[in-house]
């Protein structure tokens, strides 16, 4: 089966896996307009001018409508509170949020969980250190993650909890010692791109994984096959083989053939000044696939999930030893500037978010997720509950950062600059909520409410 990515006007590059248009029912006597783009263009429609010729903070609407951002200041966010607040569905618990902001800083402090936490995953692809841009490394693990990120989506499975949900047969770690395990979710994704690369098969490579003669789609199958026990495969795996091409194609044709050869670009671009909202926004300018936004009452809501994590991701992977260094992908007086990109919204965050009673659902909502419905990818609920995800961690962002600067003033020191990341605190819940699946109570030592099961929607944005 083949699957042809038709080009598109450059403000229309969405990816059609579900209607482009959802006549949605009333929510609390509204009628809310909700549109979801999904069709994602072919290479050549994407415009170096389309999305950001005009000004660096200038967005532009599929009606052409132009929108400005601050300097600095994030669509995802100003654009998820707006949305958040129209949709008026899914509620901040503000009480949940400072219990929950303490027993997370609490947590992370404990665990001394840091950005380098993530060379400590047993099955990433990390940079040798000290780090050097000539180290074949570092073009090996910027491969990775772009690979990885680009192919970040949707891992739900029907068989949630049960031996046949799609899985890799694979070690539990790179360590030829460790023993066989059965991978499931996003790291069934991460356990079979290792595997191929074992087995000699370059599909980090975007020369590989662009060209059907030398990376044939028989031949991505066999790399995300299933284990013995899965009575399915991968989802969306057509989806998965067109972005592949697509993506890959972008970077061959654009630069070098690498997203080694993109961070490049970004470096030049921004003359080594450049922050990480400045990359997420170049991502989604030249890969039509990372495009994640809907469109609500006219108004285009940018939800970015991808993109940020691609950026987080090469971020933590090079996060010098000492944050007083550099960071190399991001050398300027600014830094990475981590702090203005957001939590990365998907359908497991939002779940513990729940759990901690940071955010509140409405009972016909809980109800529905109880049922295991479908959302609709760009309906309200699915809307609402991505949004206000967005907005919640946000909160607990700053409520963390009073609480560290209330701490910097009991110990006698100045407050200074202290930079709590939604990032961050993403990985950390992202983590948490898988720790807490196999826990009969959820999570422990901080107030909850029951968990609930994930959003079930289907696509490629997450």
């Amino acid at each position: 089966m083949t699957v042809t990515i038709l080009a598109s006007a450059p403000e229309q590059q969405r990816h059609q896996d579900e209607p482009n248009v959802h006549k949605t029912r009333r929510i609390d006597g509204k009628a809310p307009s909700v549109t979801r783009d999904v069709s994602f263009g072919a290479v050549e429609s994407v415009s170096e001018n389309s999305r950001w010729a005009m000004k660096e903070n200038d967005l532009v609407s599929l009606d052409g409508t132009r929108e400005t951002f601050a300097e600095g200041a994030n669509p995802v966010l100003e654009t998820s509170q707006w949305a958040m607040k129209e949709i008026d569905l899914v509620k901040l618990n503000e009480e949940g949020i400072a219990s929950a902001a303490r027993y997370i800083h609490s947590q992370m402090q404990r665990e001394s969980y840091t950005p380098r936490t993530w060379r400590t995953h047993p099955l990433h692809v990390c940079p040798t250190e000290p780090f050097a841009w000539d180290d074949p490394s570092t073009r090996a693990c910027l491969d990775w993650i772009f690979l990885i990120s680009s192919l970040n989506f949707s891992f739900w499975s029907e068989y949630e909890g049960q031996r046949g949900r799609y899985g890799v047969e694979w070690r539990s770690s790179w360590d030829p010692k460790s023993e066989v395990v059965v991978h499931t979710g996003y790291w069934s994704l991460v356990a079979a791109v290792d595997r191929a690369l074992e087995e000699g098969i370059p599909i980090t490579d975007p020369s590989f994984y662009a060209s059907e003669t030398r990376c044939p789609d028989e031949l991505v199958e066999h790399v995300f096959r299933p284990a013995a026990q899965s009575v399915e495969g991968i989802p969306l795996l057509r989806e998965r083989i067109a972005i592949l091409r697509q993506n890959g194609a972008i970077l061959c044709e654009k630069f070098g053939g690498s997203f080694y050869g993109f961070i490049r670009a970004f470096r030049n671009r921004y003359h080594d000044q450049g922050t990480a909202l400045q990359l997420v926004k170049m991502v989604t300018e030249h890969f039509p696939s990372f495009r994640d936004e809907s469109t609500f009452q006219g108004r285009r809501v940018y939800l970015w999930k991808r993109a940020q994590i691609l950026v987080a991701e090469a971020w933590a992977a090079f996060y010098p030893p000492s944050a007083a260094e550099p960071h190399p992908l991001f050398p300027g007086s600014s830094g990475a500037a981590i702090s203005e990109l957001t939590m990365f919204a998907d359908y497991r965050v939002p779940q513990i978010l729940h759990h901690l009673r940071i955010v509140t659902y409405p009972p016909a909502l809980a109800k529905r997720l109880r049922a295991h419905a479908p959302f609709p990818s760009g309906s309200p609920e699915e809307l609402a509950i991505r949004t206000a995800s967005i907005v919640a961690v946000e909160h607990v962002r700053r409520e963390i950062l009073r609480i560290v600067q209330e701490e910097r003033r009991a110990d006698g020191e100045s407050e200074g600059e202290e930079e709590v990341s939604s990032v961050l605190i993403d990985f950390y819940l992202w983590d948490l909520a898988k720790r807490a699946e196999g826990a009969p109570d959820g999570v422990s030592g901080v107030e909850t409410t029951p968990m609930l099961p994930i959003h079930r929607t289907r696509s490629i944005w997450y």
